[in-house]
């Protein structure tokens, strides 16, 4: 097979957290998170974000994802986020199961991002109607599914607006490091100092085996959180295998480092493309994630030729890259260059 650019989720485990998995498993430690390492990565994650925070190690994204919505929401409630958001499209209902019944509602926005005008109106829409669900959390998605990325004003502005109306915030950070490094900022200023008030701090897409941390802000949450983990089945035994993953990934800037070069190579792979006759970028790429919409025949053309990469799944034409800590840059190269002597081909016979 050649280069690989359905997910990131096909890229294995770094080395370095392979490597304190391999340490961690060796003798004994006590189970459910009352083991040495639980404790220190929890305090790595403290000075990460600079301040106090009570961390909660799952094993999936959408783990992460629904327990916070989860610790955030009641039954009649709703979660406000973008209909194009992964937690509307792709956690077969997960949210609404783990919040016993609370509703996903669809705010409109450009660029995958939700829109402060529209927020604004469905958190007023029929607010204390007992006839209605009540807005009780927002949810944002840090690198969107479109591969934008909220800037640290707009974050900052849609959680101003839902602190004012009583709403809590989420930021589902499953591409957490790669919306870090675009922005160049902090994980302080992207999450709590922006009005963040609990994150699924994803780890999995970028480098770990089976790893996200659950990162609380609102310390008032942490009880019915460690609850909610128990309950929902997500409470590992063997927890130190789980923070071993983190303390390998969090260690000596690795996961920066595995997202900066996703992110560069998904800066060559656009920058390549964008140069093609009929090649049409949909929406910029500002991490590690790209739409575009091909010429006819270029999408099958390009997977019989070994490559792979989702084409159709969203509408005629259109395909979605997403490069990953592994892709290499040889294999971007030649991607583009066939894709440019498809191109080439495809003018010679028209």
């Amino acid at each position: 097979m050649r280069l690989a650019l359905t997910s990131d989720n096909i890229a294995g485990a770094c080395e370095a957290v392979v490597a304190e998995m391999i340490k961690a498993a060796q003798g004994e430690a006590m189970p459910y998170g009352g083991d040495p390492l639980t404790e220190q990565v929890t305090k790595m994650f403290a000075e990460l974000f600079e301040c106090d925070v009570a961390v909660f190690l799952v094993s999936t994204g959408t783990a992460a994802n629904v327990l916070s919505l989860a610790a955030l929401t009641p039954p009649w409630g709703s979660v406000l986020c973008h209909p194009e958001s992964h937690i509307v499209n792709d956690e077969c209902s997960a949210p609404e199961f783990y919040t016993n019944g609370a509703r996903l509602v669809g705010v409109a926005g450009e660029e995958a991002k939700i829109s402060v005008s529209a927020l604004e109106q469905a958190i007023n829409k029929r607010m204390g109607d007992v006839h209605s669900v009540q807005p009780s959390a927002v949810s944002l998605s840090q690198v969107t599914e479109i591969g934008s990325v909220y800037s640290l004003a707009e974050l900052q502005e849609i959680s101003q607006l839902a602190h004012s109306k009583g709403l809590k915030v989420h930021m589902d950070g499953a591409r957490f490091a790669n919306a870090l490094v675009s922005l160049g900022c902090t994980p302080a200023q992207m999450t709590w100092q922006s009005g963040i008030d609990i994150v699924s701090f994803g780890a999995t897409k970028n480098g770990a085996m089976a790893a996200e941390a659950i990162v609380v802000f609102d310390k008032n949450l942490a009880q019915k959180l460690a609850l909610l983990r128990k309950r929902g089945g997500h409470l590992h035994s063997k927890m130190r295998l789980l923070s071993a993953q983190m303390l390998g990934y969090l260690s000596d800037d690795v996961w920066l480092n595995n997202a900066r070069h996703a992110n560069a190579m998904m800066a060559l792979l656009q920058k390549g493309m964008a140069s093609i006759a009929g090649v049409e970028i949909i929406a910029p790429a500002q991490a590690n994630m790209l739409f575009c919409r091909l010429p006819v025949g270029m999408a099958e053309a390009l997977l019989a030729q070994g490559f792979s990469f989702y084409t159709g799944r969203w509408e005629e034409g259109v395909v979605r890259f997403v490069t990953s800590f592994q892709t290499q840059q040889a294999d971007v190269e030649d991607f583009i260059a066939c894709a440019r002597d498809l191109s080439t081909s495809h003018t010679k016979t028209s």
